[in-house]
Formats: C-alpha cells, sequence, structure tokens
C-alpha cells in the first residue's frame, strides 16, 4: 500500500508540473500575443552579396584579405600583375611623345606655307597694278597667279598634316589613358563597406576577364526576407515600421522597415518553417535594418541568422512591450536617419 501511495503521490506530482508548464507556455503565448494591425513572417537575415572581380584576364599578385575580414569602402583587396601593361604604357607615353613632335612639325610647315601665300598674293597684287600701266607682261601676271594657287594648294595640304598629326596625337594619348585605366582597374578594392564571405582565388592563379578573387557582403543593405499574405500586404506600404527578432537574441529586438514588396505573388520557399504559409501565395517582402543602426553595430552582423520579422500594418497600431529594445528606443530616430 505504501508503494501504491508513493506511485501515486509521484504521479500527482507529474500532472502538476506538466500542467504548470502548459500553463506557463501558455501565459507566454498571451504575453507574446501580436496585436491587430501587425503581421509577421519567418525570415533570415540577408544582405546583397558583392563579387569582387578582374576586369581583364590575369595572374593575381597580391591578396589583401582573408575570408570573414571586415573591410571598408575603398580597401584594396587584391591586385593583378600588372608588367606587360605597364610596359605598354610607358611604349604607349613615347609614341604620345612623337606624335606630339610631328604635330609641332606639321604647325611649323602651316607658318611658312602661309607666309609663302601671303608673298606670293602681295606680289600678284603688285604685278596687277603693273600690268595696267605697261610696267610688266601678262605673261608675268599669270606666272604669279601660278605661284599663289600653288602656294594656297601648299597650304592646304600642310592643313591636313596638322589635321592628321592632331589626330594622330588624340589616338596616342587614348591608348595610353586606356592602359593607364586598366592598370588601375588591376587594384581590386571594396565598393561598400561589408564582410568578406568568401576567397576565391589565391596568388599566382591566373584568372580570365571577369574572374571572381572574393565575394562580399553589402553591411550598408542588411535586411530580413519573409513571406505575407494578399490581405497583409494590400494594406502594408514602403516605409512601413518593422521589427526583427533573431533566434540567437531574441530578447533584443532590431527596428527595420518596409524597403521592398514584391509585385508579384509567389508560393514561398521551402525554407519557410511554417508549412501553412508555403501552401499559400505569398508576396515576398524585405526588412531593412536602419544603415545608421547597422554602422553602429557593424561587427556583429551575421547573416543567415534565422528569426521573425514584424511590421504594422496600420501605422496606429502599438508595439507590444516584447518587441521594444534597448535598440528600438536607441533609434527610435530611424525614420529621419534613413
Amino acid at each position: 500500500m505504501a508503494k501504491r501511495r508513493r506511485v501515486t503521490i509521484m504521479l500527482a506530482a507529474i500532472l502538476v508540473l506538466t500542467a504548470a508548464g502548459f500553463g506557463y507556455r501558455y501565459y507566454l503565448s498571451l504575453q507574446r500575443s501580436v496585436p491587430t494591425g501587425i503581421a509577421f513572417g519567418n525570415g533570415r537575415v540577408e544582405a546583397d552579396e558583392i563579387a569582387i572581380a578582374a576586369k581583364y584576364a590575369g595572374r593575381v599578385a597580391e591578396i589583401k584579405f582573408e575570408e570573414g575580414d571586415l573591410v571598408k569602402a575603398g580597401q584594396v583587396l587584391a591586385r593583378m600583375d600588372t608588367k606587360e601593361l605597364e610596359s605598354a604604357e610607358r611604349a604607349a607615353a613615347s609614341l604620345v611623345d612623337q606624335k606630339t613632335k610631328d604635330l609641332s612639325s606639321a604647325e611649323s610647315a602651316v607658318i611658312q606655307r602661309k607666309a609663302e601665300v601671303d608673298l606670293a598674293v602681295s606680289e600678284l597684287n603688285r604685278a596687277r597694278a603693273l600690268v595696267a600701266r605697261d610696267a610688266i607682261s601678262q605673261q608675268r601676271v599669270e606666272q604669279l597667279t601660278a605661284v599663289q594657287q600653288s602656294s594656297e594648294a601648299a597650304l592646304g595640304s600642310a592643313n591636313s598634316q596638322v589635321a592628321a598629326a592632331t589626330a594622330a596625337v588624340a589616338a596616342a594619348k587614348a591608348d595610353q589613358e586606356r592602359l593607364k585605366h586598366m592598370i588601375d582597374d588591376a587594384t581590386l578594392i571594396a565598393p561598400k563597406p561589408g564582410r568578406v564571405l568568401y576567397k576565391l582565388a589565391e596568388i599566382g592563379e591566373t584568372l580570365p576577364a571577369g574572374g571572381q578573387v572574393a565575394t562580399m557582403i553589402d553591411l550598408g543593405q542588411v535586411y530580413m526576407t519573409f513571406f505575407l499574405p494578399s490581405e497583409a500586404t494590400s494594406t502594408l506600404s514602403l516605409k512601413a515600421e518593422g521589427r526583427i527578432v533573431v533566434d540567437a537574441a531574441p530578447e533584443r529586438p532590431i527596428p527595420g522597415f518596409v524597403s521592398f514588396i514584391s509585385p508579384r505573388a509567389q508560393f514561398t520557399p521551402k525554407q519557410v518553417e511554417v508549412k501553412s504559409e508555403r501552401e499559400r501565395m505569398m508576396f515576398r517582402v524585405k526588412l531593412r535594418i536602419p544603415e545608421a543602426l547597422v554602422k553602429q553595430y557593424v561587427e556583429k552582423i551575421k547573416t543567415g541568422v534565422p528569426g521573425i520579422a514584424y511590421v504594422k500594418l496600420d501605422p496606429n497600431a502599438v508595439w507590444p512591450f516584447w518587441l521594444d529594445s534597448d535598440l528600438t528606443a536607441a533609434n527610435a530616430a530611424w525614420r529621419a536617419i534613413e
């Protein structure tokens, strides 16, 4: 009997504890209930990816990063070998000098031919005055006319040579500038602040044009992509206020705003955990974290983290206390910042 009583007491204790557990979970569910005017969906923190690639084919001469490095805008990530390009650029510079000298010679010839034309015109005018007084023969006037026409033709030819020399200088300079740009493009820099996601090449490796050296994520564009049904997106507007709660830090909701609403409905992808969402036509939505907040915590930003995104369908809706945190309080002016 005593043994049976102990078993009964243990079973009763288990039932009490189980009931208490369910009761506590129900209490939490009530505490975490989402008010009317706020919608939510499952998603993951993402950021735009940027390919760091060689513009022209070449050999990788230097790599100045490792996977996971946090990089600044304009920071040098890699350099391609430019020895051949530098040699070609020096040859192009020499050609520019030679063509510039040719242009100077052509311009000097124009000056000389113009002087000859002026002299021929002057002598012809004097001859015409003299022939009117029978001081010289008409034949002499005709000879001077031929000289004047010949000198004008020579001037025209000299002007054509100047034009050709000018074009040659421009072409040589353009080729030199092209090589300079190719040399500059051989230095691969980070276009934006971000984090190196993948290292895709090694020193000494030869890459084709467009070959990638690295993939980085743009930490200026951090957001959570999630899906909402049409009845929710019909009242959702761009710039609507939101909250992001990541699984890794559920006690610190992150402020955000709607930066994108898909104009076309689609079936949600398999990685969306809720089956009821996957079976419905949904609209893809992006909830972006304010850039000022990202910059403040840039070293802690991680992508791929799962969580839940909450958005206000009604601007007058009030956030429940559990969707407020030090981050939302410190960034209450995010609308003005963005």
